[in-house]
């Protein structure tokens, strides 16, 4: 799509660092340069004042990527591209159909209510829940990867949704601020939600979750 709009060698293209490497790859493979703009903290999408100061003369493009099933404010983001003469592209995720869109939400509904000492996530509007994502705050990493560790060892499966940003690799590491991202990226942990999960996985996830009192101070 970038190749097909005429980006290329030259062009900025404005991404987010909170997510997959595809993106920023398929950016350098059209011959353009990715600059990493910060995420709202709520959808973990791109930010569009974040996004607005990184454009420059050379930019071309901004992708927006939509997280976690919460869409990002793409009417701004839109209104920032007609602004600046700036092409928008938008990625999506993969959707399920209505009745297992309806089923995670009714999961994701269940944990709003029962969890505590964790941050549950802002329902947005039309969140899909393709993760129920929520933050475990406090000291940042060291919290969040020993609440994971000691919810797994009480048989919930969890992950970390995005374990190093894209401005942190080697291949992308940028000089650059984004704070929203940096602390996404260390508190944020995936819940199971999915439509095959029955009430007794649900109150389990909630059990293990609660039975911490949300922070956990790292082993030393």
């Amino acid at each position: 799509m970038l190749r097909a709009a005429g980006v290329g060698l030259g062009d900025e293209v404005v991404v987010p660092a909170f997510g997959n490497v595809e993106v920023a790859e398929a950016v350098a493979t059209a011959g353009a340069l990715p600059v990493f703009a910060d995420i709202d903290p709520a959808s973990y999408c791109l930010d569009a004042a974040a996004v607005e100061a990184t454009v420059t003369s050379r930019t071309a493009a901004v992708v927006v990527v939509h997280r976690f099933g919460r869409l990002a404010d793409i009417a701004r983001l839109h209104a920032l591209g007609q602004r600046h003469g700036l092409l928008v592209l938008e990625q999506g995720e993969s959707e399920a159909p209505y009745d297992e869109i309806a089923q995670r939400r009714e999961r994701a509904s269940y944990l709003d209510a029962k969890l505590r000492g964790v941050r549950t996530p802002d329902d947005g509007d039309g969140h899909t829940y393709q993760q129920y994502v929520v933050r475990v705050p406090g000291n940042g990493r060291p919290d969040r990867d020993a609440f994971a560790r000691a919810v797994r060892a009480r048989g919930v499966d969890c992950r970390v949704p995005v374990k190093t940003p894209v401005h942190r690799l080697p291949e992308f590491r940028r000089c650059v601020s984004l704070p929203e991202t940096e602390r996404a990226s260390d508190e944020t942990l995936a819940l199971p939600v999915d439509a095959s999960l029955t009430k007794r996985d649900m109150q389990r996830v909630v059990s293990a979750c609660n039975a911490l009192g949300g922070l956990l101070q790292p082993a030393f």
